[in-house]
């Protein structure tokens, strides 16, 4: 095998079908630029979105309504604690008592 190195006067070919396809390919991408071109002109000329008084007056709706429900449930977990709570001391004080009858007798 011998290394073939390019050179001036290195020759290559290419058939009438690679050079057309060469062409459509070529031209696709021009095609595409300049239709990304024409809309990034178009998008500049758009005036810019505005943020609607009702979509602003559902957000805050929304935001409001999320931190009342939070409020909520975070009053009836604190109920809930405090009945578990009652609940601990009064099997506390009735195994204490247990405990002190069952020393009495034994």
């Amino acid at each position: 095998m011998s290394k073939e190195s390019l050179t001036a006067e290195s020759k290559f070919t290419l058939s009438i079908k690679e050079i057309i396809a060469s062409a459509i390919g070529f031209s696709s991408l021009i095609a595409m630029y300049f239709t990304l071109q024409a809309d990034i002109i178009e998008a500049k000329n758009l005036p810019l979105p505005e943020v609607q008084k009702i979509e602003f007056d559902y957000k805050d709706q929304l935001v409001r309504k999320t931190i009342e429900l939070t409020q909520e449930d975070v009053k009836t977990i604190k109920e809930d604690l405090i009945e578990i709570k009652t609940q601990l001391n009064k099997m506390d004080e009735r195994l204490y008592e247990i405990s002190r009858k069952k020393w009495k007798l034994g």
